[in-house]
C-alpha cells in the first residue's frame, strides 16, 4: 500500500472521529490528552479495517456497517489501553 497525502489527511480525520466516537464508548472517564484520543482513534481505525478484512466484510456495496462498528470497538479499546498507560491520567486518579 502506498501512502499518499491524501489518506495520510483522512487516516487523521478519520482518528479524530474515531477517538471522540471510542471515548464516548469506552467506560468510565479517560483523562488523556487530545492527541492521544486521535492517536487512539487512528489506531482504531487501522486495527478495523485489519479485522474487518479477515472477516471479510471490509468493501461491501453501500455503507460498511460492520466495518465501521469494528473501528469504533477497537478505538475504544485503544482510549482504555491509552488511559491505563499514560502518566497524565495515572496522576489524575491518584
Amino acid at each position: 500500500m502506498t501512502w499518499s497525502f491524501g489518506s495520510i489527511i483522512g487516516l487523521i480525520i478519520a482518528g479524530i472521529v474515531l477517538g471522540f466516537l471510542g471515548r464516548i464508548v469506552a467506560p468510565g472517564r479517560q483523562p488523556i490528552p487530545l492527541w492521544l484520543t486521535i492517536f487512539a482513534g487512528i489506531v482504531g481505525a487501522l486495527v478495523g479495517n485489519l479485522v474487518a478484512t479477515w472477516v471479510g466484510v471490509s468493501y461491501t456495496g453501500g455503507i460498511d456497517w460492520l466495518r465501521h462498528l469494528f473501528q469504533i470497538i477497537a478505538a475504544s479499546i485503544a482510549v482504555v489501553i491509552a488511559a491505563r498507560i499514560s502518566p497524565r491520567a495515572r496522576r489524575r486518579s491518584a
